[in-house]
């Protein structure tokens, strides 16, 4: 029997989350939806794509976001030379005991700040692929696991620039979300100015919150109800991707999964504990975006993904049920 969602709980969910957002909004000024993409993603238990050209804030909110939480943080600065050994961690030979001992990598945190991602090896891309499903890291035939809550936010730039690589299809689908910073308004950049040149905001951030509380919050999100239309929903846009001939590459079940469990987050930060079509709807552009996979004809006509999916959802009609219990 699915247990009810109460409106203390969900006042707990707005008052932490809402210093969290305070805190993260001290250094990233006038991007309260990217800010709020992220939050979501946090509570929902999955992991971000912040994707940008560089120098527009994507590691200062990534670690904002970290910063804001008392947990453990990692970050690892994804180059060509990386190992897939540096991610996940490597058994080394003890001189004194005789035996091997695992020496951890850097994804053993609450969070780990993946900063470029695209600019390693698809091979070491690859060693985060077990632990953003599931939580653990095999080593040896030795499986270790990761502590909750475990959230990877990983930056990267455009495939055009210089010295990427694009991601492989199976990364890009352990993301929950893919979201861009985009540039600053001119007054926020201005503000920038005053607030970035001298010392730099992020030493001045303490956290607002901790790993027991974030845990406490993903609870709350889970016992969010979803209707049975809304799940219908949610499989007739996915489906859609797969069926329509403009992609070569449809939305996956886990992306179909990753788009409820969103939603879910989006009703609860919304005060709500159930979830409305318009919350899967909204969500559909960021959830959905990255892991699709134009035809050659699409791409040759120069059809965006993005246009893409937002046709293939126009054509999927809206249930009439509220979504409500």
């Amino acid at each position: 029997m699915e247990t009810q969602t109460g409106g203390a709980d969900l006042e707990t969910l707005a008052r932490v989350l809402g210093r969290v957002r305070s805190n993260i909004e001290r250094v990233i000024e006038g991007k309260p939806d990217v800010v709020s993409s992220a939050l979501t993603v946090l509570i929902a238990e999955g992991h971000l794509l912040i994707e940008d050209v560089p120098g527009v804030g994507k590691t200062m909110l990534s670690k904002a976001l970290a910063r804001s939480i008392d947990s453990t943080v990692r970050r690892i600065q994804f180059t060509p030379d990386l190992l897939p050994s540096d991610v996940t961690g490597v058994s080394v030979f003890n001189q004194n005991t005789r035996e091997f001992e695992f020496r951890p990598g850097g994804v053993f945190a609450n969070i780990v700040v993946g900063d470029e991602i695209n600019r390693a090896s698809p091979k070491t891309q690859s060693a985060l692929l077990e632990c953003m499903e599931e939580r653990q890291v095999t080593v040896d035939n030795a499986t270790y696991f990761l502590e909750q809550p475990f959230m990877v936010i990983a930056t990267q730039n455009p495939i055009e620039m210089e010295g990427t690589y694009a991601l492989p299809e199976a990364q890009r689908d352990r993301f929950m979300a893919r979201v861009s910073v985009g540039y600053p308004v001119e007054a926020a950049e201005i503000a920038m100015l005053n607030t970035h040149t001298g010392l730099n905001p992020l030493d001045d951030l303490e956290p607002v919150t901790d790993a027991a509380e974030i845990r406490k919050l993903i609870g709350i999100v889970n016992q969010v109800h979803v209707s049975h239309a809304v799940q219908r929903y949610a499989v007739a846009i996915t489906s859609a991707t797969r069926r329509t001939e403009e992609l070569s590459l449809g939305a996956s079940p886990r992306a179909t999964l990753h788009l409820v469990r969103a939603a879910k987050a989006v009703a609860a930060m919304d005060g709500r504990d159930y979830v409305l079509p318009d919350d899967v709807l909204r969500l559909t552009r960021p959830v959905l975006a990255h892991r699709l996979l134009p035809s050659v004809e699409a791409a040759m006509s120069g059809r965006s993904t993005t246009a893409i999916l937002d046709a293939v959802v126009a054509g999927v009609p809206v249930p009439a049920a509220d979504g409500s219990r």
